[in-house]
């Protein structure tokens, strides 16, 4: 046995694999702690709301138990799952599936900063990155394996989670956060995006949105522009109409709870029920309005009284029930406004952003403008979906406003005012840039030479696969000229690379050539005398030299 060759061991099946695992998969185990620790961080987070709600109420139902319950139960809501409440004084189990958009913001946000900071492997610029794939489905996977016993332990409570919509919403919901995360970490590229649109989006359409002249980016950012100030605008619809029901809002403060303790609770559900209520006005501005109930609309142009809705300070700002008026008409104000808005960024980037093919034509800007109100439709339409749900059964199965409807009038409302407003803008644009052509016929301007200024070192990247993989064309970057009277660029792309990652160039270093072609500075020499120090007054002999 003293003559075995030690090479010829071989290690144990168990010991092969963890070391298999340790060396090709670094970003597997990384994913699965970083998901691990953003679920657990956003059920701490609801624990600890809800723990201190509980400790301050001077009448608790339940224990401490309870409480855990109704914690978990909340996080998994704010993942849009739907909750069952079973402790009715009827007996028979109520849906409750009305998720505060605000509270969804904290499991989002972790799993971005997760899946993000998983992908970039928490090193400095000079790191590689992780593999996209590897990072999307660690972060996935261990958000996961949270997520399931918390649903577990949530079912033990008073407010039961639906299994059917936890199955769908919560994975759901870490998959698109993961793959945004990743997305970001990786520079935001296109690829996936136009995979993903080329293979839903019929043959006749694909030129419209994927085409090589900037209008996809052009309409993408005038349909968030769109969304964001109708939303914006039904916060201050829904402020007016507060202030103008002040007094009935005050009073249902006193109708709910008694102390302090009470009014905070209910004043922390009014704020995590703010985004709800916005997107409700907004829906009300565009036409559509909400449901307070089965059969029961409330439009601009009228309302209906619903008698089952408890005191609750935000549903104070309901109109009052009737035939609409002038006043209530005015809100028609806000998808105009919405519009113009996405009528002024499609018109400014059919002239400005127009990509390769220069300035756009008449009908591809009208296009641009149809297809942003198209985008903001669908924006408006999953906002809506979000904001609203059952409460309860029979007359509360239906509670605010349906989404087909809303996405509807925000494609009808802004289709209309969006491509009227860009052919102004654009038109106008162009009168402007013709008139500043002819009063400067004569005068020739050399062109800007832009001074060469050294780049920051890039970030060395792993081969990606086909998700998380830039166009050579676009992300190649292009050699900028280099003019005799410019200094020479020490920090190449080439240069760079060669520096941080070839063991020949280190070489070249020791034997005094220089990897980025430039001459290697002359070694001083060493025959020649130095000179001497000055000698000091009263000194007779010279010093040697230093």
């Amino acid at each position: 046995m003293a003559g075995v060759i030690q090479t010829t061991v071989r290690r144990s099946m168990p010991a092969s694999l963890l070391l298999r695992v340790r060396h090709r998969s670094p970003g597997l185990a990384n994913g699965l702690v970083g998901g691990a620790l953003a679920a657990g961080l956003g059920l701490a987070a609801f624990t600890v709301l809800v723990m201190l709600l509980w400790v301050s109420s001077p009448y608790p139902d339940s224990g401490p138990g309870g409480a855990l319950h109704v914690a978990a139960a909340l996080w998994l809501l704010a993942h849009g799952a739907e909750l069952v409440r079973v402790d009715t004084l009827s007996g028979a189990p109520a849906p409750m599936g009305v998720p505060p958009l605000l509270l969804a913001v904290v499991p989002v946000w972790l799993l971005h900063r997760a899946a993000r900071d998983t992908a970039e492997g928490g090193a400095r610029d000079n790191a590689p990155l992780m593999p996209g794939r590897t990072a999307w489905a660690g972060v996935v996977l261990g958000y996961l394996a949270v997520a399931a016993p918390a649903a577990l332990y949530a079912a033990g409570g008073a407010l039961r989670p639906s299994w059917a919509w936890t199955a769908l919403c919560v994975p759901l919901v870490a998959l698109v956060a993961a793959g945004t995360g990743v997305w970001t970490a990786y520079g935001r590229p296109s690829g996936p995006l136009e995979q993903v649109l080329g293979a839903v989006l019929p043959r006749g359409a694909r030129h419209l949105v994927l085409g090589p002249d900037g209008r996809p980016g052009v309409a993408a950012r005038a349909a968030a522009a769109g969304a964001t100030v109708l939303v914006a605008g039904g916060a201050v619809v829904l402020t007016v109409s507060l202030g103008w029901h002040f007094g009935e809002t005050r009073r249902t403060f006193g109708r709910l709870t008694e102390g302090w303790s009470g009014w905070l609770a209910v004043l922390l559900l009014c704020v995590t029920l703010l985004p709800n209520a916005a997107v409700w006005a907004a829906a009300y501005a565009l036409g559509p309005g909400f449901l307070l109930g089965t059969g029961v609309a409330v439009t601009p142009l009228g309302a209906r009284a619903a008698p089952l809705l408890p005191p609750f300070p935000l549903l104070a700002a309901v109109p009052d029930p009737g035939a609409g008026t002038a006043l209530h008409g005015t809100v028609v104000a806000l998808p105009l406004t919405a519009g113009v808005v996405v009528g002024w960024f499609v018109g400014r980037g059919s002239v400005t952003g127009g990509g390769r093919f220069g300035v756009w034509t008449t009908g591809r800007t009208a296009g641009a403008a149809a297809f942003a109100a198209g985008l903001c439709g669908v924006l408006m339409a999953l906002l809506a979906g979000l904001a609203g749900g059952p409460l309860g059964t029979a007359a509360l199965a239906r509670f605010g406003p349906v989404g087909w409807q809303v996405g509807l009038a925000t494609a009808v409302w802004l289709g209309l005012t969006a491509a009227a407003t860009a052919l102004t803008v654009r038109a106008w644009r162009l009168r402007r840039s013709h008139r500043r052509g002819e009063r400067r016929a004569d005068r020739v301007v050399a062109p800007r030479r832009r001074p060469a200024l050294p780049r920051p070192p890039q970030r060395e990247r792993l081969p990606r696969g086909t998700w998380f993989k830039r166009k050579p064309g676009r992300s190649a970057p292009v050699p900028a000229p280099v003019a005799a009277d410019e200094p020479y660029l020490l920090l190449d792309d080439d240069g760079d690379d060669r520096a941080h990652g070839a063991p020949d160039d280190l070489r070249d270093l020791r034997d005094g050539t220089d990897p980025f072609g430039l001459r290697p500075r002359p070694e001083p020499l060493d025959d020649l005398p130095t000179a001497s120090p000055p000698a000091a007054p009263g000194d007779t002999e010279p010093r040697p030299p230093g």
